[in-house]
């Protein structure tokens, strides 16, 4: 499509649908998304808590919870259905190797008892088959690519003995030291203050250029993603509601579920007045959903909103967005006054 159709596509998820049993009941936590991953491109999937963008990138490592089951759809990598791997073998072959995660809290990734040093080098082992003295130059050296200093000090140090953002920088190192073709970063800057992440996020920037990457960030936070992703799908209640180009979901976002998560992003707060938030709760995903997801906490909502499922509305080669709102015979909605003005600067802005 447009300019991505000038890329090559390196994943592919169609009509996926993953379901989870619980307490004699199934939950439908992705309700058919399809999606595609270009080389060397740095996609973002937000949403709020629950909305499935863990597990969407789960079921793509082969990681998702005994109870839960892909009940329809594919994941196309490489000529292969991962949808269709049922053994850890199968999954050797891809995860690390191909397709690494940078997890959110990196003291659960990490052993306490081994040096970080001899954590990093396993992978180094394992998936570049170096060993002895280029293994452990290699370590050094992702050390330094991960912006750790005094590198062979460092190696023989224990997790303990490193703060939580040094922490994710290490394992950021062991995600890489896989020589991976796409890395996924679940909430990588989450348990992190402001300035560390900031840091964290340009640091994943740099490796993404310097190891030629493709990148997926997960994340429930807009404003985290504004400077790293090139393209950006808006999840909620396990569906992908909207997707486009980085500015084209910030300053030309058409579903009012985006125009809410926009609305969140603290910039956009008014001094003296509370933040805005999104009223209500996402829906109870044991239920079969009727119509638009979004459409009771929705307050430009229709009537044909609690009745059918939206369908893609082109908005151009690249934006997409799944709301009635869009359909040429609804009524013309304009978002909130705020963001119509962020929307008004920031095209100005990257119009220069």
């Amino acid at each position: 499509m447009g300019e991505t159709q000038k890329k090559t596509k390196i994943l592919s998820i169609e009509n996926l649908v993953i379901k989870f049993k619980l307490r004699g009941q199934v939950l439908t936590a992705i309700r058919d998304i399809s999606l595609d991953l270009y080389k060397g491109e740095s996609l973002a999937i937000v949403g709020e808590s629950g909305s499935g963008k863990s597990v969407l990138v789960k079921s793509i490592m082969g990681l998702l919870d005994k109870n839960g089951y892909i009940d329809q759809g594919k994941i196309l990598y490489n000529d292969n259905d991962l949808a269709h791997f049922s053994t850890e073998k199968d999954w050797l072959k891809i995860r690390g190797k191909e397709i690494a995660m940078v997890t959110q809290d990196p003291m659960t990734s990490l052993n306490p008892l081994k040096t970080i040093g001899k954590q990093i080098e396993e992978a180094v082992v394992l998936h570049q088959g170096l060993t002895g003295k280029d293994a452990y130059e290699k370590v050094l050296q992702l050390l330094r690519d991960v912006g750790i200093h005094d590198v062979e000090k460092r190696y023989k140090q224990y997790p303990h003995e490193f703060s939580g953002g040094m922490r994710q920088r290490i394992v950021i190192a062991i995600a890489i030291a896989c020589n991976p073709k796409v890395l996924i970063c679940d909430e990588p800057t989450t348990a992190l203050d402001v300035t560390i992440q900031a840091q964290i996020l340009q640091l994943l920037k740099n490796l993404q250029e310097k190891y030629l990457l493709t990148t997926i960030y997960i994340t429930h936070d807009l404003g985290v993603v504004a400077k790293v992703a090139d393209r950006i799908a808006v999840m909620y209640a396990g569906d992908i509601i909207e997707y486009g180009k980085t500015d084209e979901i910030f300053f030309n976002a058409k579903h009012p579920y985006t125009w809410a998560l926009i609305s969140s992003l603290p910039q956009l707060g008014v001094k003296g007045q509370e933040l805005y938030s999104i009223k209500g709760t996402p829906p109870n995903l044991f239920k079969e959903i009727q119509g638009d997801a979004f459409a009771p906490r929705n307050p430009y909502a229709l009537k044909i909103d609690f009745v059918e499922r939206p369908p893609y509305f082109k908005l151009s080669e690249t934006h997409f967005a799944k709301t009635w709102l869009l359909h040429p015979n609804a009524p013309t909605v304009e978002p909130p006054e705020t963001l119509k003005k962020f929307f008004e600067e920031g095209r100005e802005y990257a119009n220069g």
